[in-house]
């Protein structure tokens, strides 16, 4: 008994310093990429201002006025340090062209982005378990490599491509709405009707983005579940009569989670770049778009803010992996 509380006492710190180290590593990431990026604007060449200095209409007292308001002329070091302060208060900089803190003007395109993501994910994984696990059991058969050279052709097909061709067919057609995220008039549905335009802006950008998911997902599926059918366990099974979905059910999904447990924050980074630019072509209210305007207009706070939020998804996807990895083997807090 005194054994194992030991055991227990000595798993649960275990754990506690498990998780305390990948947060500690989250936030280390975090920082070096925030410090990243206002190194990259300072390098680059030109600011906001570059604009205004070619109207003669605005003298170079204006000009330079408008300089040290927006804090231009301070060093790096100082405007890095004011930054930091804006984010422990929650504003994240205050934007040069919009004049307003950053955080509400960057949090509804993220939003926006999350659902864009969250959804083509959702139908990649919803199509790649079940036809992974399918074509893992029939590799050697006409289906399989059908299946195969379906998966080949579109990982080779390019997102934009893809993208464009939709929009031509969406256009010609008048099937699906061409670009935005809600119809005109949509605010005065009721909540189903507003849920329901949601999901028929979302058939074409979703369909962009889970397609080269799902030929990519359907493929390590069909890996793991190949790998674990080859142990002994499993053989063993098999040699007691379980053979089917019992076999699969009972016997394959659990020892094939770990590997794609961990493809699944993968993916969630791949999506999340992606649709930035699925959001630009097919003109989906994201982030992708915000951000590719601020780093034309050199509106540096919206700029670190766009890249601070899309690091901040991609490691809690990391994040969400290593806890979902937790909890379906706990002896990894251990290793």
């Amino acid at each position: 008994m005194v054994f194992h509380r030991l055991l227990t006492v000595g798993f649960i710190q275990s754990s506690v310093s498990f998780w305390i180290g990948r947060i500690a590593q989250a936030l280390c990431a975090l920082f070096a990429v925030s410090i990243l990026a206002f190194l990259f604007l300072e390098l680059a060449p030109g600011d906001y201002l570059d604009r205004m200095r070619l109207s003669p209409q605005i003298s170079q007292e204006t000009l330079e006025a408008m300089r040290v308001q927006y804090g231009l002329d301070r060093p790096f070091v100082a405007r890095y340090w004011t930054w930091l302060g804006a984010v422990v208060t929650g504003t994240w900089g205050y934007s040069f062209a919009y004049g307003i803190a950053v955080a509400p003007l960057v949090w509804g395109r993220v939003m926006n982005t999350l659902v864009l993501g969250a959804s083509a994910l959702a139908v990649a994984w919803a199509l790649a378990l079940p036809v992974g696990v399918w074509w893992a059991t029939r590799r050697s058969t006409a289906a399989g490599f059908s299946m195969g050279f379906l998966t080949s052709v579109i990982l080779g097909f390019p997102e934009l491509i893809l993208a464009l061709i939709l929009l031509v067919l969406a256009e010609r057609s008048g099937a699906f709405p061409v670009g935005g995220m809600r119809s005109i008039g949509a605010e005065d549905l009721s909540a189903w009707g507003r849920a329901r335009d949601l999901l028929w802006h979302l058939v074409l950008p979703v369909t962009t983005l889970a397609l080269p998911a799902f030929a990519m997902l359907v493929r390590h599926v069909k890996a793991a579940v190949e790998d674990v059918m080859a142990e002994t366990f499993v053989l063993n099974a098999r040699a007691l009569g379980v053979t089917g979905r019992r076999l699969v059910l009972h016997h394959v999904l659990r020892p094939a989670a770990n590997p794609l447990i961990s493809i699944a924050g993968l993916s969630v980074a791949s999506l999340l770049s992606g649709s930035f630019i699925v959001e630009v072509v097919m003109g989906w209210p994201g982030l992708g778009p915000f951000l590719l305007e601020a780093i034309r207009a050199r509106d540096v706070h919206v700029v670190i803010g766009g890249v601070m939020c899309s690091a901040v998804l991609v490691i809690a996807g990391g994040l969400l992996t290593d806890l979902v990895l937790y909890l379906n083997d706990p002896r990894m807090a251990a290793r």
